[in-house]
């Protein structure tokens, strides 16, 4: 069991717990799924670039990416439906807390210039979104091996009702929002 995970089922449950007064362990949110998310626009005058995009993912996420296609045209992009656009991995379980934690502990402090986490990014609904610039502030990926920087969205998905105990639970989770 990864050392995120037995953070979460003892100090972060009891916590929140005394925050928030729940009475049941069961009524604690948590985190659900940790979705990765990557557009490649080039993809539609190259196949190769969205292979290279689909392999630097496989290699952040620990799992194989799904390629996203277009669901409808759009002229002034020149995408017709069904053109592959993307590609993105949905995490649980194990991999989703081990990609949780290198993507806080040890990706996030590598961004330039790095001030904190947009605290306003939730949804109403107590999901979280993180927008990241480019794929090198992975340790896994090599910077000779990169043809093009890319970034991505990553997607907290959370059990929780609210935005306030969505925040509470990812700042116990040590995610570093701005002040």
């Amino acid at each position: 069991m990864s050392r995120l995970k037995e953070t979460y089922n003892n100090e972060i449950v009891d916590a929140m717990m005394k925050k928030f007064g729940y009475k049941n362990v069961m009524e604690c949110p948590k985190l659900d799924k940790v979705i990765i998310n990557m557009g490649v626009g080039e993809a539609k005058e190259n196949a190769k670039i969205l292979e290279s995009a689909m392999k630097d993912m496989e290699i952040i996420a620990g799992q194989k990416p799904v390629m996203t296609r277009a669901k409808n045209s759009v002229a002034n992009f020149k995408i017709r439906e069904g053109m592959p656009i993307g590609c993105k991995v949905t995490l649980r379980g194990e991999k989703m807390y081990e990609f949780v934690d290198r993507l806080i502990n040890l990706a996030l402090p590598r961004v330039r210039d790095f001030r904190g986490v947009n605290p306003n990014a939730f949804d109403g609904r107590g999901n979280y979104a993180l927008g990241i610039k480019e794929q090198l502030i992975f340790p896994e990926i090599e910077y000779d091996k990169v043809d093009k920087v890319r970034g991505m969205d990553v997607i907290f998905v959370t059990t929780a009702k609210t935005d306030e105990e969505a925040r509470e639970l990812l700042t116990l989770f040590n995610m570093p929002f701005q002040k």
